[in-house]
């Protein structure tokens, strides 16, 4: 099967429950049924960030493969880059269900899944059996379990173990579906937590990024960014799902708890990511995140201040031919634009 084809199937995922469906995505993926993209990139998405070299800057956003059962298989999809996770220290089965919702009338998800994940020794498992040198950067994306957490402890001891496995690291303190998690985004409860993964022993160190919620308040942003360029963070995912509700909304399921994603975070998610790039003045690597659903979209937030973009709910919608569409309208908008390099982009609306 090739992705074009997988693809063409996704209106059979979309009758099912949405967490069965997404259930049934990894077990094809895991199985080999959905197909690989073998096209070269075009060079003109060619990238460097924190340190590392990126085919293309489209990645896979944490979420879609919590435990990390189906790298491989994302990656050869076309993805630039995968982040996998978010992983607890601890197994833990998440929120009750239902706690997955699609929102069709508005290319939206709502979901309070509540890092259900298999915990962090079964993750380290997989990672450990994938065969090097993998074809794309590899992010984990580490979070702490809901009962008897202690962050200044458990994020340390999550970025230690994961450390010989991961290209980064992402630091997930902005989840709204695990009770008081947001909070760690204060300037000193994230100081602390930052301090101790800098004092951790690890086996290696790399790059740390925090991942922020779009619901902040506007002057919360500066400390927030002057907290972590002063601790050596290398970048920042901006941003995490939204509690914010827009009127636009027309689905039944509007009114349900959880994080929005989808197309009605786009606005939002950029507005936060510009001011970001704005406060950050260079000194941080920045990942947009939030409705990139075209090539279109991500040029939007490369030139919000994006070096590289993540999707995950486009993804649930049009299926895999969508990761090369987006990538070749980028490419082609990039040369339209007169860019002979992404990074020319980065910033330029900002």
């Amino acid at each position: 099967m090739t992705p074009r084809l997988a693809s063409a199937l996704m209106p059979l995922l979309r009758g099912m429950d949405p967490e069965r469906a997404h259930d049934l995505a990894l077990l094809a993926l895991r199985a080999g049924l959905v197909g690989a993209d073998p096209a070269e990139d075009d060079p003109i998405l060619a990238t460097q960030a924190f340190g590392l070299s990126f085919r293309n800057p489209v990645g896979l956003a944490a979420g879609f493969d919590k435990d990390a059962v189906a790298v491989l298989p994302l990656m050869r999809l076309g993805f630039g880059f995968v982040e996998a996770g978010t992983v607890t220290p601890r197994p833990q089965p998440g929120n009750p269900r239902p706690r997955l919702f699609r929102l069709a009338e508005d290319r939206a998800v709502i979901n309070r899944m509540g890092f259900n994940n298999g915990g962090l020794d079964a993750f380290l498992a997989r990672l450990a059996a994938l065969p090097r040198p993998l074809p794309a950067p590899l992010g984990v994306n580490i979070g702490i379990n809901k009962e008897g957490a202690e962050p200044e402890r458990d994020y340390p001891a999550a970025y230690a173990a994961v450390t010989p496995y991961a290209d980064y690291v992402t630091v997930n303190v902005s989840s709204p579906n695990t009770p008081g998690l947001r909070d760690l985004q204060g300037e000193e409860r994230l100081a602390a937590i930052l301090d101790a993964i800098a004092a951790a022993p690890a086996p290696r160190r790399p790059p740390v990024l925090v991942k922020i919620a779009p619901d902040l308040a506007g002057d919360a942003l500066g400390p927030l960014v002057e907290t972590c360029v002063a601790r050596g963070v290398a970048g920042l995912i901006v941003s995490n799902t939204t509690v914010t509700r827009p009127a636009t909304l027309r689905s039944r399921h509007r009114g349900e708890a959880g994080g929005l994603s989808g197309a009605p975070l786009f606005a939002l998610s950029t507005a936060v990511l510009r001011s970001v790039h704005r406060l950050a003045r260079g000194r941080l690597v920045l990942i947009g995140v939030g409705g990139v659903a075209s090539g279109a979209d991500a040029l939007a937030k490369i030139r919000a201040g994006a070096s590289l973009v993540q999707l995950y709910t486009a993804l649930a919608y049009e299926g895999p031919a969508l990761i090369r569409r987006i990538k070749d309208d980028l490419a082609a908008l990039l040369r339209r634009e007169g860019f002979a390099r992404l990074s020319e982009a980065v910033g330029t609306d900002a």
